[in-house]
């Protein structure tokens, strides 16, 4: 089974501290996702949503209590739907301090999962918590009149600003063979021998991303034996905790092999340690972090466009396009990618289709000059 992230034990960890500082309610709320096997990852990100939301509601006025986790529950029974646009219009207009002394106005995608952490736990509070009567602590939900801001972009603006950031086509292979034998042309020696050092691991993380459609948390996680090498599939542990079995291409799955090869000689784990992607930190073996892997497709992604930085998510979008390309259908897509809802992977058909738009485009400018 493949084992937690760094990110996820993070996030274990915050959660523990976290509803510390919550209401009982929260607390159960918490305890009941965590059995229902919802991502320690998304259970802390709404933690923090939960801490923003009770701390607005104290200093807004809606309740007298002096700690969070003295706000009761019937608080949230008694708000109406203009309380809560009125927190949704304050996220909206907040500013977020990127880093020191820039502000940014909080996104439409963050606005978004606060709307959507706080339709959790009502969902959660009037219809599957319990009473000593057995009844729900209360029945009125206001956030299910609560919509989401929608963004203002076409399917086809989405579609386009997504392909210019991302490989298409041959550029997958491409940049592949980059990294196999021209990309230590371009470094002095102590940067050749650094390079060679992980070349075999870099190639082996970057054509996984790239021949199977995995988030990045997912790859960091593999143990060695989640991988299947007679039949070129991963055991991945995807979100909400639910163990799939992922098919990756055989150029993928020989990238893999050639790394396992040499993957005790070039960083000497210890023989309990089965992560599959190690680094080497102070001496001793470690599983890769998930930042180390963003920065490995941001370093050679920008080395082989020449100024260009792309993120693992961006591999993730370019296999989607190539195996819509390829003639793959959507409901596979869905499964490859780990989907949970069919519309969330037809985003996905806006990038294959733009080519075929661009090819009738020609032939009616051509139709028009006969």
């Amino acid at each position: 089974m493949p084992a937690p992230t760094r990110k996820t034990i993070i996030a274990e960890q915050h959660i523990e501290q976290a509803i510390q500082h919550m209401p009982f309610y929260v607390v159960e709320y918490i305890r009941a996702k965590k059995r229902a096997a919802l991502s320690p990852r998304t259970l802390s990100g709404y933690l923090h949503d939960f801490k923003r939301f009770f701390d607005w509601l104290r200093q807004e006025g809606f309740t007298t209590a002096e700690s969070n986790a003295d706000i009761p529950y019937t608080v949230l029974e008694t708000l109406k739907k203009t309380d809560v646009e009125l927190f949704i219009e304050m996220l909206m207009e907040e500013k977020i301090e990127k880093r020191e002394g820039i502000y940014v106005q909080r996104s439409i995608d963050s606005t978004t999962r606060f709307i959507q952490s706080l339709k959790s736990l009502f969902n959660y509070l009037t219809q599957e918590s319990e009473d000593e009567d057995g009844e729900c602590y209360f029945y009125r939900n206001v956030m299910s009149k609560i919509k989401s801001p929608k963004k203002a972009e076409s399917a086809s603006s989405r579609s386009k600003r997504i392909s210019a950031n991302m490989l298409n086509g041959d550029e997958r292979d491409e940049f592949l063979n980059f990294l196999r034998f021209e990309y230590v042309k371009t470094l002095d020696s102590r940067q050749a021998a650094r390079f060679e050092h992980n070349r075999l691991r870099d190639i082996a993380i970057l054509s996984l991303l790239l021949g199977s459609g995995l988030r990045v948390d997912e790859a960091a996680g593999l143990l060695i034996n989640d991988l299947d090498m007679v039949h070129a599939d991963v055991r991945a542990q995807r979100k909400g905790n639910k163990l799939d079995t992922v098919s990756i291409t055989r150029t993928a799955m020989e990238d893999l092999q050639n790394y396992i090869a040499e993957r005790e000689q070039l960083y000497k784990p210890e023989a309990k340690n089965l992560y599959l992607f190690l680094t080497k930190y102070r001496g001793k073996a470690n599983p890769i972090s998930v930042e180390a892997i963003e920065k490995i497709v941001k370093k050679y992604t920008m080395a082989f466009t020449k100024g260009r930085q792309m993120s693992p998510h961006k591999m993730r979008h370019s296999f989607a396009k190539g195996f819509l390309d390829n003639g793959g259908s959507l409901i596979a897509l869905r499964d490859q990618l780990g989907h949970n809802s069919i519309e969330t992977t037809a985003l996905y058909t806006n990038l294959s289709q733009e080519e075929q738009r661009a090819v009738l485009r020609v032939m009616d400018s051509k139709k028009d000059e006969s």
